[in-house]
């Protein structure tokens, strides 16, 4: 059947819908990566956006079991050029149209997603409804991403445990990847996994080794309630934060963060380290960045920088060991240049009160 793409800006995109069929509010977004659509459309990130793909072929290689990041779809939609009707991977079970089907996702294929990613480079990331009938969308009906808390919806409600290792590492759901787990895991961790709303004493109970604040969706600024708890943690153990989780020690700790005009989502990054020079290409999923200008007597230090605006990638704490990156050092999908950052958060948890650099 028919389904169309109205966008905030009133401009209107026809393609071939499958899926689910019904009506979606959210916010439109683009990917810039070859592969990784089966990590991107689980990624708890994407919770809440309707994700265009610039690569023109999608679900060439299907759905392979392994590559969830979480146990079911996150995005709001797909929107793509051309699918492909099957998957050619030898480990692939279905293929990309079936998935959606069978979890209620929306994909549109067909689109002219050049024309769409062109708006949304020129006029930022926005509203955009995914309807059968363009005539009668209500964007008055639905509330911009940056104004939801989103978090609560992919946070786990109950506590979960992972690993045997060595390190005990608390890890704060805010919308975590299973591929954290696996690459701390592997590092020789035990994880257990929490609610994102769960105080100090209830972490503390548990007596970790470190600390991970996780990824996940939304404006950081709208979880202002956990800040006392992020600042009290990272205070008192050895702290690693990644992409949201990054952003909260920034504003735990008094710095600002702003909206970029349309976001990094992509497996081809390009990222300094100020401390070793060295460059990573890293994956990346996020709209918001922390202000450098308002590192001012935080206690942190940019350490890694985008080598192609300049915005921040990362910070270290000159006091306490914590550490924090915008980008995904799991980096599924995408290089696996920066998967180092969990060896380094696991010598801060070996050297506890002294400073680790790569």
């Amino acid at each position: 059947m028919k389904g169309y793409v109205v966008l905030e800006t009133g401009e209107i995109f026809e393609g071939t819908l499958s899926g689910d069929s019904k009506e979606v509010h959210g916010e439109i977004v683009f990917f810039t990566g070859m592969t990784g659509y089966q990590e991107v459309l689980s990624d708890p990130s994407f919770k809440g956006q309707m994700v265009v793909f610039t690569y023109p072929l999608i679900g060439n290689y299907g759905i392979n079991e392994g590559d969830f990041e979480s146990i079911k779809p996150q995005a709001s939609a797909l929107i793509v050029s051309e699918l492909s009707g099957e998957g050619y991977h030898y480990e692939s079970h279905s293929p990309l149209a079936a998935c959606c089907e069978s979890n209620d996702l929306p994909l549109l294929s067909g689109v002219d997603t050049r024309a769409i990613v062109k708006r949304i480079r020129e006029h930022g990331d926005m509203r955009a409804i995914l309807t059968k009938n363009p005539e009668q969308v209500d964007f008055n009906a639905t509330t911009p991403l940056g104004e939801q808390e989103v978090v609560s919806a992919v946070s786990v409600k109950k506590v979960e445990e992972f690993g045997k290792g060595d390190h005990h590492v608390v890890l704060v759901d805010f919308g975590y990847k299973k591929s954290i787990v696996d690459s701390l895991v592997n590092e020789g961790c035990k994880v257990t996994v929490v609610p994102h709303n769960s105080s100090f004493a209830e972490i503390e109970k548990l007596e970790p080794n470190g600390i991970l604040l996780s990824n996940g969706p939304g404006n950081p600024k709208q979880l202002e309630q956990v800040l006392p708890t992020v600042k009290q943690l990272a205070t008192a153990y050895p702290t690693l934060g990644i992409c949201l989780g990054h952003q909260l020690l920034a504003l735990a700790f008094g710095a600002d963060t702003e909206k970029l005009r349309f976001g990094h989502r992509g497996a081809n990054q390009p990222v300094i380290d100020n401390v070793t020079n060295r460059v990573y290409m890293t994956s990346q999923n996020h709209s918001y960045v922390v202000k450098e200008d308002s590192l001012e007597g935080t206690g942190f230090t940019a350490r890694f920088f985008n080598i192609n605006d300049g915005s921040i990638e990362g910070l270290h704490h000159t006091t306490y060991p914590i550490l924090s990156i915008q980008f995904h050092p799991e980096a599924h999908p995408g290089p696996s240049d920066s998967e180092q950052m969990f060896k380094l958060f696991v010598e801060m948890l070996s050297n506890k009160g002294e400073k680790a650099y790569a």
